[in-house]
């Protein structure tokens, strides 16, 4: 292959996102500030330490609560985290899977669709 067909199926590969930004449906409030979104970043295998992947993947609370605090700004406390709404919880914890998800998972999702 040349160069340029080479870079032309890497530019029409499915991106991996690196970030995904949460609207809560109930802003979380401490003391005066108001967090009605925030944003998670994909963890890196460090930030991973102590806690299980399929934990991560059956969306386990006990997981979330380690994990939240490591990746989301603003940051999240396990505080923060403790007082989620369920629709917010499963919300972020489905956008925290969609990060395991390889580029051949993404694409086959997009033809699904």
């Amino acid at each position: 292959m040349t160069g340029k067909t080479e870079k032309a199926i890497e530019a029409a590969k499915p991106q991996l996102p690196t970030t995904a930004t949460i609207t809560l449906d109930t802003p979380i409030v401490r003391g005066e500030q108001k967090i009605e979104s925030i944003t998670l970043r994909k963890p890196t295998a460090g930030e991973l330490r102590g806690i299980a992947l399929a934990d991560l993947l059956k969306l386990d609370v006990g997981a979330l609560h380690v994990l939240l605090p490591r990746i989301t700004a603003p940051t999240l406390t396990a505080q923060d985290v403790g007082q989620l709404d369920l629709v917010d919880l499963v919300a972020i914890g489905s956008e925290i899977v969609s990060f395991f998800m390889s580029r051949a998972d993404r694409a086959a999702l997009s033809l699904a669709a």
